[in-house]
């Protein structure tokens, strides 16, 4: 039974300028008026990482519509739409409360223009669960615990008042967001309907503030599809809406620097996620399996089949069980298609400027000066047909200075100062008098995958005890930055796995690698078995299946499972 929050105020009575260490008498279940009180998690010392709370919300006291979060993508969209609520609101109160270190601060999740599934906030079957961190106040070391009552009961009652209960809402603003996430929903079921692998809404806003903001640039071009490859659908709740329809096969984005190119082939690849209104491609919908593909020089590569694409190396190596500490362009590349078309992606977005130029494609003069016996690699350009038709995955790329491509691309979309303009038939006549060589390239087949997801030296076997001691929890790990974490002595770089959205996506992958690490890979399961079993967990039992603490806090978003496939692809083990 929870106790009450008359007994939290006692004890923090009690222990007011006690030593630090007495906060952790906190601990524990709390009945507020219109809510639960949890206290996970208490720090050790007023300059560590803030204390881990959280608060549950009956659903019948919050009073959203049920039709609201019936729906997994109705019930995401408003879970995100409370945490920024939520984080409007603490952000008013943080360092109210004075004292040493974090005293005082009150923290959440900062949501990006992503909408996703966080362990910030979950609506359950009977509740609302938001989660966020508190520096609880010290002078020194030393407990003040009359700020930390203002937090618990001036604070944060004021903040879940206002963020989580429907009758203190913008009621419009929240039906918005419903009828939104059926609008994207909806969208999604066209493109696979309608055999497309993108749709772009006109008037949407692509480019972006700078590198470091993803919000819409202000006073930019919009977006308009040209007449020939428009397409107009009839949203739920939207109505009628025109935009670029992208089919499936192989589209070629073309142009002058500056044009607009990567503009759109950007909206495309974030296009994956579902968007916040007023984003400006909150109608900028793409296959959400598709992935962005890019040479990575240096990446770690562990038993693939590259074959598709490269064989005959001069060490004889075995390209169809392929590993490398230190791949190449070309290699890395190779190996993240074969890596994709394992993790069930149907689409590829490349850019010419991110690839590697011997992988991409070989003019007909340097196969004139280098004949095929003295050339590996089969590039891209002979084999993206048949990656179409013979295994499914569709392909969007930019290119810029080969025009090579303008022969296997089904479409071809000329930016021109930011305007979408179909040049498929003019260029189509240019093809044809001035053909391609005749190439040879090797026959196709589906790679091979039979690798053992092996562990580092590093590890040993760990208690997976969620109620063991911090030191008995395994192993340890830390993430850094949006594309880089570690675990154990290893590292692991995510930096161009480039649709990673959030920091938290990261910090999950962390955790999954971790779980992965002490409960699966002894097993001698296969990368795709235990991506498979990762995956199949985070649906049935969310975060909390993944986590090694009795407690879930803030701080996790949902990848992708294109992005679970690359980590444990670039973990690097035995």
């Amino acid at each position: 039974m929870p106790k009450t929050s008359n007994d939290l105020q006692t004890k923090l009575h009690a222990i007011h300028q006690k030593g630090y260490p007495a906060y952790k008498e906190l601990r524990g279940t709390y009945q507020f008026p219109n809510y639960l009180l949890y206290i996970d998690h208490v720090q050790g010392d007023p300059f560590a990482s803030p204390s881990s709370i959280s608060v549950e919300i009956p659903l019948k006291t919050a009073g959203f519509p049920a039709d609201y979060y019936q729906k997994s993508y109705t019930r995401i969209a408003l879970q995100d739409y409370l945490t920024r609520q939520f984080e409007q609101q603490v952000n008013r109160y943080s360092f109210r409360a004075k004292g040493s270190g974090k005293s005082g601060l009150i923290s959440v999740t900062h949501c990006g223009q992503e909408i996703l599934e966080r362990s910030a906030c979950q609506i359950t079957k009977n509740s609302i669960i938001a989660r966020f961190f508190v520096g609880f106040p010290a002078n020194g070391r030393r407990i003040n615990s009359i700020e930390l009552e203002k937090i618990f009961f001036d604070f944060l009652p004021v903040c879940v008042e206002k963020a989580f209960f429907y009758r203190n809402q913008n009621t419009k603003v929240v039906e918005q967001v419903y009828f939104l996430a059926e609008d994207q929903y909806f969208l999604r079921k066209e493109l696979k309907r309608l055999h497309l692998t993108a749709f772009v809404a006109d008037a949407s806003i692509l480019p972006r503030q700078s590198g470091v903001s993803d919000k819409p640039l202000k006073e930019s071009i919009p977006f308009f599809a040209p007449d020939s490859l428009a397409i107009e659908l009839t949203l739920p709740h939207k109505g009628t809406i025109r935009g670029l329809g992208i089919k499936e096969g192989i589209t070629l984005i073309v142009g002058g620097g500056y044009h607009g190119k990567s503009t759109l082939l950007n909206a495309l690849e974030s296009g994956v996620y579902n968007h916040i209104a007023g984003d400006g491609r909150e109608y900028v919908i793409s296959d959400d399996n598709g992935v962005k593909l890019r040479a990575e020089d240096g990446r770690f590569i562990k038993d693939v089949d590259i074959s598709l694409f490269i064989n005959d190396l001069p060490n004889k190596k075995d390209t169809h069980c392929f590993s490398t500490c230190d791949a190449s362009g070309s290699t890395s590349q190779a190996a993240a298609i074969v890596e994709s078309m394992e993790a069930g992606s149907s689409l590829f977005f490349i850019d010419e400027d991110t690839s590697a130029t011997n992988f991409m494609v070989r003019d007909s003069f340097m196969q004139k000066v280098i004949g095929r016996s003295k050339e590996p690699i089969t590039p891209f350009l002979e084999r993206a047909r048949d990656l179409y038709e013979k295994a499914g995955i569709s392909t969007i790329l930019v290119a810029g200075s080969s025009g090579a491509f303008f022969h296997i691309a089904d479409t071809i979309i000329q930016m021109d100062c930011y305007k979408a303009i179909d040049i498929t038939a003019s260029t189509k006549v240019l093809c044809k008098e001035n053909p391609l060589p005749k190439t040879s390239a090797t026959e196709f087949h589906q790679p091979d995958s039979y690798r053992i997801m092996s562990t580092p030296d590093f590890q040993t076997k760990t208690s997976r005890n969620p109620h063991a001691s911090h030191a008995d929890r395994g192993l340890k790990v830390k993430t850094h930055d949006r594309y880089t974490f570690s675990i154990g002595k290893e590292t692991v770089d995510l930096r161009y796995v480039e649709q990673l959205a959030d920091f938290e996506q990261t910090s999950a992958l962390a955790s999954m690698l971790r779980f992965a690490c002490e409960s699966l890979i002894d097993n001698q399961l296969t990368l795709d078995e235990v991506a498979k079993k990762l995956i199949s967990i985070l649906e049935t039992k969310g975060f909390s299946g993944i986590n090694s603490t009795s407690y879930l806090s803030c701080g996790l978003a949902m990848p992708r499972k294109q992005e679970i496939y690359a980590c444990l692809n670039r973990f690097r083990r035995k």
